[in-house]
């Protein structure tokens, strides 16, 4: 007997089920509505993106042809094709808003299966601060949460059933079988590839993207014991492929930044160990500051442009240029191995900054002069902003919070992986648990935009959840 997951396997039952669209009677009208207004609000308010220092120096990388691979030159490549159509920020604010919408509009088109209001709540949820907040800030990390949404949702739609055949005169049973399973591997394939793509975007997302590519290739059903044996194969891929296309295919030059945490991390082990563990020969008074003035869990800039410790980084990458050689990780192991402990304490101190602490969240300085505002001019983006202030010391933005939330809706939605939204709840939710956890170890600083995909995946899983709850 075929696995109902396969194009072919489609019960008789099932053959009612053929061309109608997803849900019934207004819903998907309704949900198109909402979606679409959501694009054009977000244009509104936005419009034409906040630009960021990241955004910026992607933007000059990109326009002049020049890849590094401090930022994700995937990115660079991509802003260069689309600023050849649509200059400046504009056609990256746009592409984000399009993945964005199209994303929630498509989930809740999967959900009226099983409820019309599922579905519609579904869409609505895309307005929650703080993910609508974040939608027009020009970051890779929005960018790349909206990429993997549209992936996520892609696979759900894949898993619509067939129904309401038409009269036999018009299409014969087996023609639309084989377009159905057509169409079903199209959608996988797609979504695998976004997967992909939100890997060369955000490198260190490769400890999630297995559990992604296992559920767009099987999206009905959730194997555990399957997606373990894709697990350390699919990241080996995804990493030789991270090689190939960064350094290969695009040409992208080797800027080490790996050795930004390095650095964070002996800073944070001086720090704890009271041994100054940053190579170099460093005076008494340097050394004192190492010890005591430099160190700040929230973010490794301390040691690269920050006062009073910029010498850090002087030295290191400017005058021994060690910075980029193995002198650099030799030493990162070299104090790991001697104080673990004061390397626990550290991250333990840059966590639970990360993960509860007031943490950075809008953009709003001006790129030159920091101590200055500068907003798109219009009062929609000024009422959101004030809106934000409200908002910002409650729950909504702290990035533990949305980390707890998908922890607890994968496990909560484990019973129900052999159906289309629980294994959908344990993918997406499973992913950003993932994706937000590898922070704790890989992160260099604390901003909550490093979270993102986990507050897109909440806002997706709940009304799939709910879902499986009415099976």
């Amino acid at each position: 007997m075929r696995s109902a997951d396969t194009p072919l396997a489609v019960p008789r039952q099932a053959l009612a089920e053929a061309t109608a669209p997803a849900g019934r009677g207004a819903a998907p009208l309704v949900i198109t509505i909402v979606a679409a207004s959501g694009f054009a609000l977000t244009l509104v308010v936005f419009w034409p993106g906040v630009m960021t220092f990241d955004a910026r120096f992607v933007l000059e990388a990109a326009r002049a042809g020049t890849y590094g691979d401090w930022q994700s030159p995937v990115l660079a490549a991509l802003w260069r094709v689309i600023d050849q159509w649509w200059p400046g920020p504009a056609g990256l604010l746009v592409l984000t808003a399009t993945l964005y919408w199209t994303g929630f509009a498509l989930v809740g088109a999967a959900l009226t299966r099983r409820s019309r209001v599922l579905g519609i709540v579904a869409v609505l949820l895309g307005f929650t601060p703080p993910a609508f907040m974040f939608l027009g800030i020009l970051w890779r990390d929005v960018l790349f949460g909206c990429v993997w949404l549209l992936a996520v949702a892609l696979a759900i739609v894949s898993t619509a059933r067939l129904r309401d055949v038409p009269e036999p005169h018009a299409l014969s049973r087996a023609t639309v079988l084989r377009a159905a399973g057509i169409g079903r591997l199209a959608l996988r394939l797609a979504a695998v590839a976004l997967v992909i793509l939100g890997v060369l975007l955000r490198p260190n997302a490769l400890l999630a993207a297995p559990l992604l590519i296992a559920y767009a290739v099987w999206p009905s059903r959730l194997s555990l014991r399957r997606m373990a044996l894709l697990y350390v194969p699919a990241g080996l891929a995804l990493f030789g492929l991270l090689q190939l296309v960064y350094y290969g295919v695009l040409g992208a030059t080797r800027e080490h930044p790996l050795h930004s945490l390095a650095v964070f991390d002996l800073g944070g082990i001086t720090h704890f160990s009271g041994d100054v563990r940053l190579p170099g020969a460093w005076t008494a008074d340097e050394r004192r500051r190492l010890l005591t003035d430099c160190y700040d869990p929230y973010l490794w800039d301390a040691y690269w442009y920050g006062r009073p410790c910029a010498f850090v980084m002087e030295r290191l990458e400017r005058r021994e240029r060690v910075f980029g050689t193995p002198v650099i990780t030799t030493a990162w192991r070299d104090a790991v191995l001697t104080h673990p402990l004061a390397w626990l304490s550290h991250r333990a101190a840059f966590s639970r900054t990360f993960l509860i602490g007031p943490t950075f969240t809008l953009w709003v300085a001006d790129l030159d002069d920091k101590s200055r505002l500068a907003l798109p001019d219009n009062r929609a983006f000024a009422a959101m902003v004030a809106v934000h202030d409200v908002l910002k010391p409650t729950l909504l933005f702290r990035a533990g919070v949305w980390l707890l939330v998908c922890v607890l809706l994968a496990a909560a939605a484990l019973r129900r992986r052999d159906t289309p939204a629980g294994a959908f709840v344990v993918a997406v939710a499973g992913s950003a648990a993932v994706y937000v956890a590898s922070f704790t170890l890989l992160g260099v600083a604390a901003d909550l935009r490093y979270a993102w995909w986990s507050i897109v995946a909440v806002l997706l899983c709940l009304p799939a959840w709910v879902a499986t709850a009415r099976r």
